[in-house]
């Protein structure tokens, strides 16, 4: 007879695996399976049963699973998977990785939530500890590609001052302990509608970061944002905003904010601090300053020092797939926004360009109402380029019924992503900026929307080095 899982891992991509190495480290007995039987699940489950586990490939076997002590399921099996359902039904809890991985963490906690902005104010706020000399490991939902998931940060050894973790809303949804020391909210906005049933559902979960609130939590939250404001309700601990402006936000002076063009902070326990001009940002697009206002006011409250937050500041790259800019040729711009899935990611991109655009919008529809980016591209764009199973919906949801959108100029392209850069490219003027920024996800044509970007980059690079045809409008 087999042995009884003491941990139960559903899914074997990236975050399963690891969680399936943590608890073979802490001695668990542990049952893995994956209803995948490809090359690279193959290949880690090979390596897993050389460790000692027990791997089970193209089935969930739920009445084993179900007796296991703990059981970790992958934020990319939706709640209504069969195996799930019978799980539920058996009233079988399960948690996350990060929550299972956060139990072995030898140090306090920073966790990053939000709709947009989070994997670049986790990673700077990681890179501006660092900076400051403080050792801090940093990963979670950034994908693997950027950190690892957050098992593998409980196996570090020496274990670091602070763990940074980019926290999704499927990751908090299956918390019950997880207990950050600093939470931060970036921004609040529709997203998943393709997995939840309403906006509310989708808030609902961003708000278990708040579950385990005690007075000494420190909450860095977006003041510009209403819903953000409201989502801790009444959970204990400090909250501490952040806003372009140094207005009053809930009674409260921010304690993060810009004056005269400078990022300043005033954390508190001592005056006004100034750290550098928001125009020494290695970041493009206006909305990255919160990012930065976020991302110094966490490490600030983490103990980093004001001049290692400057230096990181100017010495931070940000991640790719998020207002990269890949190439200039001809005078043109090609920005790399491949991450905006959603449609207030894409509209902040398009708010915070200051040159004429040629967007390029499209993917898999998630439900998102795409009538919220008419006055971002109104007056802003030369043209919009449309493409994939959201394109007709886009150019009907933007046209709009009342014409309010009749003056942008939209090319609903039908033979893929490759035919959409084509017209943008064919559209652009010297002195545009080329910017994909879908508003949608990738799924219709590609892997990830690492791989969208990836073509998008080659494409740039591809590109013509002169036209003799275009000229400045």
């Amino acid at each position: 007879m087999s042995q009884r899982a003491g941990v139960a891992i559903l899914g074997l991509g990236a975050s399963g695996f690891s969680a399936a190495q943590l608890a073979l480290q802490k001695g668990e007995n542990v049952h893995v399976s994956d209803l995948r039987t490809d090359s690279v699940v193959g290949d880690r489950a090979r390596r897993l049963r050389e460790l000692g586990a027990a791997v089970e490939l193209g089935s969930h076997d739920v009445p084993r699973i179900a007796t296991a002590r703990v059981v970790v399921v992958s934020p990319g099996i939706p709640p209504d998977a069969p195996a799930l359902v019978e799980l539920r039904r058996r009233s079988v809890v399960w948690v996350s990785e990060p929550e299972f991985a956060a139990r072995y963490f030898q140090g306090p906690l920073i966790a990053v939530t939000g709709t947009n902005g989070k994997t670049t104010t986790t990673l700077l706020t990681a890179h501006l500890l660092d900076a400051a000399g403080i050792r801090v490991a940093v990963g979670g939902n950034v994908g693997e590609d950027l950190a690892p998931a957050a098992s593998e940060l409980a196996l570090l050894e020496p274990a670091p001052e602070w763990y940074v973790l980019e926290m999704s809303s499927f990751q908090l949804a299956d918390t019950a302990a997880f207990a950050p020391r600093i939470g931060v909210v970036t921004t609040l906005a529709p997203d998943h509608l393709d997995r939840y049933r309403s906006t509310r559902e989708y808030y609902a979960d961003k708000a278990r970061l708040f579950r385990n609130a005690t007075p000494e939590s420190r909450w860095v939250l977006n003041g510009e944002s209403e819903a953000v404001r409201a989502l801790p309700g009444d959970a204990p601990g400090v909250r501490c905003y952040f806003a372009r402006a140094a207005a009053d936000t809930d009674g409260a002076l921010p304690a993060a904010y810009t004056e005269e063009g400078v990022l300043c902070l005033r954390p508190g326990w001592t005056g006004v601090e100034r750290l550098i001009r928001t125009g020494e940002l290695p970041l493009s697009g206006g909305h990255q300053v919160m990012n930065a206002l976020a991302a110094s006011l966490t490490a600030r409250l983490a103990g980093a020092d004001p001049e290692g937050i400057r230096r990181g500041l100017r010495e931070f790259r940000g991640p790719p797939h998020r207002m990269e800019v890949v190439a200039e040729r001809n005078g043109i711009r090609w920005i790399n926004d491949s991450k905006a899935t959603n449609v207030e990611a894409a509209r902040s991109a398009l708010l915070g360009l200051d040159r004429p655009v040629v967007a390029i919008l499209g993917g898999k529809d998630k439900g998102e109402d795409f009538r919220p980016l008419v006055e971002a591209l109104t007056g802003r764009v030369r043209a919009v380029v449309l493409y994939g199973e959201a394109g007709p919906r886009l150019r009907e949801e933007l046209q709009g019924e009342g014409g309010e959108g009749a003056a942008i100029p939209l090319h609903l392209v039908a033979d893929g992503f490759d035919e959409a850069v084509a017209v943008a490219s064919g559209a652009a003027r010297r002195g545009d900026a080329i910017l994909l920024t879908p508003a949608c996800s990738s799924f219709d044509l590609f892997v990830d929307y690492r791989a969208r970007g990836h073509r998008f980059r080659e494409l740039a690079l591809a590109a013509p080095d002169s036209d003799a045809g275009r000229g400045e409008s």
